[in-house]
């Protein structure tokens, strides 16, 4: 080992391991819990109807099920904080390392001052006539100082709003079944809505297709757990617990929730059509509870939506520190970005995310269009990550057989393979190309660049990387799998 791995390796451990089991089991449960179940559900089930959406939904579960144990097997064996660039820069070519690092990173700072713009949005609610700056700009404050006091701080505050959500589910699936029965709201409703008109399949398999977008960004922060491997306590234990939770709790909470909503509201009902990330009053949940008879549902279900959106701001937050810094310390970023405080914060990636999100937060004032770009060109970065996750996978366990090595030496490891990453990566690229269909036959130019702007941007950072620094992919025999607790080099030794 050489002097400047030996320093990568000294750095990597000043970040502090916090995250207890519970923790790192909600964070992944929580980051997939969000307004993509309590709103946008509803449009999954207008667009296709309850067989589509439910159909669509169970696939992109199964997906998201096998993704997390390929991410598994990797973060256990290589727990590190901002383990998509560091397995794709290890396990493939450093210039995909380099290529994904940025896009994570970039995707969460544009979208830290979505969600805080949308904090303010729900406030109206209750406080329509305030200024809408003051809520961001507190929201803002709020998850900085929780993702700078310390990790277990984060990881406690995260523990309790996936909690809020988690509980919300719960209540909500009681309600539903309760009122399908007639127990609740008055009267039996049973299944007559899953036959009703062209239902249980409308639009077939093209809405299908089209609700599986849907499905992928209301799934999207289950790769989370990867983060917060680097950070656990015990990544040996916590890792393999939150996938095997995460993936029953995904089936109970998202396919269930959709049957009863399915069941008690017509895939026809214009409140579906006209779902909203922000308009709470036609949330399929808020209409439900009312349905049963609760006269507080809506101011109920907002502030749970509210939760949600600080939920996911701060896991932005912290999830695009730790890439920053991993990358810092792999060489892809300014090696200043990788000093740590005594609490074993990040602060430089801190600062710097936080700047980045401010000044997007700006523009959305003072220049919409700007604004609107930004977004666009993160749209799609959450699948091209999950693209990322599965290709790194399928490569290190090719590698590590190759090697020589048996699957008893992982501490962890996915079965079915190769089923599972191949099934990812057909079905990101299956999302991604799903997007907008209907821009490129109407051949409209401009909506297709905004709609798949971040597909050329990571081409274009992964070449810029590979034609500067001649990066190659690696030969399967040359892949470093050894276990390891430390960042490494993503790059190769000089």
């Amino acid at each position: 080992m050489d002097e400047e791995t030996r320093n990568v390796d000294q750095q990597s451990t000043e970040v502090k391991r916090g995250l207890k089991t519970r923790h790192v089991s909600m964070i992944a449960l929580g980051g997939c819990i969000g307004t993509g179940l309590f709103v946008a559900s509803g449009s999954a089930i207008s667009e296709a109807g309850p067989g589509g959406a439910l159909v669509a939904y169970g696939l992109m579960g199964i997906m998201v099920y096998f993704l997390m144990t390929s991410l598994g097997e990797m973060a256990t064996n290589m727990p590190i904080s901002g383990s998509f660039a560091a397995y794709a820069g290890k396990y493939v070519d450093p210039a995909l390392g380099f290529a994904m690092g940025w896009n994570y990173w970039f995707n969460w700072a544009i979208t830290v001052p979505v969600d805080i713009s949308t904090v303010a949005l729900v406030m109206k609610f209750w406080l329509p006539n305030t200024p809408s700056w003051i809520w961001s700009t507190i929201a803002l404050v709020l998850i900085v100082l929780i993702n700078a006091m310390s990790v277990s701080t984060f990881g406690e505050a995260e523990f309790w709003m996936s909690a809020i959500k988690v509980v919300t589910v719960i209540i909500f699936l009681a309600v539903g079944v309760l009122t399908i029965f007639g127990i609740m709201g008055g009267h039996f409703v049973g299944m007559r809505n899953f036959t009703y008109q062209k239902a249980p399949f409308v639009g077939g398999i093209p809405a299908i297709i089209s609700v599986f977008v849907v499905a992928g960004f209301s799934f999207q922060g289950t790769e989370l757990v990867g983060i917060t491997a680097g950070e656990s306590e015990d990544p040996e234990k916590s890792v393999p617990q939150a996938i095997k939770d995460v993936f029953w709790r995904i089936v109970l909470f998202y396919i269930f929730a959709i049957f009863v909503i399915a069941a008690l509201i017509p895939y026809t009902s214009h409140s579906l059509l006209g779902s909203s990330a922000t308009d709470v009053a036609i949330s399929p949940f808020t209409l439900v509870f009312q349905r049963a008879g609760l006269a507080a549902a809506a101011s109920v279900m907002n502030a749970v939506i509210l939760t949600a959106v600080i939920s996911s701001a701060n896991s932005g937050m912290y999830a695009s520190t730790r890439m920053l810094y991993s990358m810092a310390n792999g060489g892809f970023a300014p090696k200043a970005l990788s000093k740590t405080g005594k609490n074993g914060i990040p602060y430089r990636a801190l600062i710097v995310t936080t700047l980045v999100a401010s000044i997007t937060f700006i523009s959305s004032i003072a220049g919409p269009h700007i604004y609107m770009w930004l977004v666009a060109a993160s749209g799609l970065t959450g699948f091209i990550a999950w693209f990322g996750i599965a290709i790194s996978h399928f490569r290190f366990r090719r590698a590590f057989i190759k090697q020589g090595h048996s699957l008893s030496e992982l501490k962890y490891h996915a079965k079915w393979f190769p089923f599972g990453p191949v099934l990812c990566l057909i079905l990101c690229v299956l999302v991604i190309v799903g997007q907008d269909p209907s821009a490129f036959a109407h051949f409209d130019w401009q909506q297709i660049l905004v709609t798949y702007m971040s597909v050329p941007l990571v081409i274009i950072l992964y070449l810029g990387y590979k034609i500067r620094h001649h990066t190659k992919i690696i030969p399967l025999d040359e892949v470093d799998v050894s276990p390891t607790r430390t960042e490494g080099k993503l790059t190769e030794d000089k």
